[in-house]
C-alpha cells in the first residue's frame, strides 16, 4: 500500500476511478468489486469507500446497499434527462457570459478551444472530450453566477462522461460551433450566445440518445449486475463496451 494520509488515499482512489470511468475504461454497468479495486489502486477498502461515495454524488456509482457497487448504467433516460437541463442552464450560463464577459476569461475559453482543436487534429479522443467538457465549464463558471454554478456542478463529471461515450459525433463540427459560440460572447451579443448555446447542446441529443442505446444494458437493471458473483479483474468490460470513438 502506498504511504498516504487517509485523505490523500480517498482522493487518489477518487480521481484514478473517476478517470477510468469517464474514459470508459471502466464500462457502464460493469460491477466495482472492492477487493479487487483495493488491491489495484494499492488503498485500503476505508478510503475506497469513501471514493466510491463521492463517485456517487457524482453520478458515476451506483452505491447497492448489501450488493455492492457498479459504475452507474447511463441509460438513454438519464441522456435525455442530462440534455433538458443542460439546454435551458447552458444556454443561460452562455447569456450572462457575454454580459459579463472579461479579458482573463476570454482567454481560457480560447485557450480550450485551442486544445479541443489541436486534440481534434491528432485524433486524440480523450483530449477532445476534455478540452469540451473545460469549454463548458467554463462557461458555467464564467457566467458569475453562484447558484447557477452550485446547480450546474454535479453534473460535471456527467457531462464530461457523456462526451467520451459520444465520442462518434463530429469533433469538428463540434470545435466550429464552439467557435460560433465563442464569437457570440466576445462581441457581447447576449442573445446569440443564449440561442447558440441551446442550439449546439440541442444538435447532439438525437445521436446521443441513439448511441446510449448502444452502451445501456436494457436486459439487467442494477441490483442483478450488482449481485452477479462473477468477479473481473479491474479495468475489464463486461461485454458491453461502449463506443471507442468526444463530443
Amino acid at each position: 500500500m502506498v504511504d498516504r494520509a487517509p485523505g490523500s488515499l480517498r482522493d487518489h482512489a477518487y480521481e484514478e476511478l473517476r478517470r477510468r470511468i469517464v474514459n470508459t475504461e471502466l464500462a457502464p454497468g460493469q460491477r466495482l468489486v472492492e477487493r479487487d479495486l483495493a488491491a489495484d489502486l494499492r488503498v485500503s477498502r476505508i478510503p475506497l469507500r469513501e471514493a466510491l461515495r463521492l463517485l456517487e454524488a457524482d453520478g458515476l456509482v451506483l452505491l447497492i446497499p448489501g450488493k455492492g457497487a457498479l459504475v452507474a448504467p447511463f441509460t438513454p433516460a438519464d441522456v435525455r434527462d442530462l440534455f433538458d437541463v443542460r439546454e435551458s442552464l447552458e444556454a443561460l450560463a452562455a447569456r450572462l457570459t457575454a454580459e459579463r464577459r472579461d479579458e482573463t476569461g476570454l482567454a481560457r475559453l480560447k485557450d480550450r478551444l485551442a486544445a479541443a482543436r489541436d486534440a481534434t487534429a491528432a485524433g486524440d479522443e480523450n483530449g477532445v472530450a476534455a478540452a469540451n467538457a473545460g469549454f463548458h465549464a467554463d462557461l458555467i463558471e464564467l457566467s458569475a453566477n453562484p447558484l447557477l454554478s452550485s446547480l450546474m456542478r454535479p453534473l460535471a463529471a456527467r457531462t464530461h462522461w457523456l462526451f467520451r461515450l459520444t465520442a462518434q459525433r463530429d469533433a469538428a463540427q463540434q470545435c466550429a460551433e464552439h467557435e460560433q459560440l465563442f464569437a457570440a460572447i466576445e462581441a457581447g451579443a447576449a442573445d446569440e450566445a443564449a440561442a447558440l448555446a441551446h442550439a449546439h447542446v440541442a444538435s447532439g441529443r438525437g445521436q446521443s440518445l441513439t448511441l446510449a442505446a448502444t452502451w445501456s444494458l436494457p436486459a439487467d437493471d442494477p441490483e442483478t449486475i450488482a449481485s452477479r458473483r462473477r468477479r473481473r479483474p479491474p479495468g475489464h468490460g463486461n461485454g458491453h463496451r461502449p463506443p471507442q470513438a468526444g463530443g
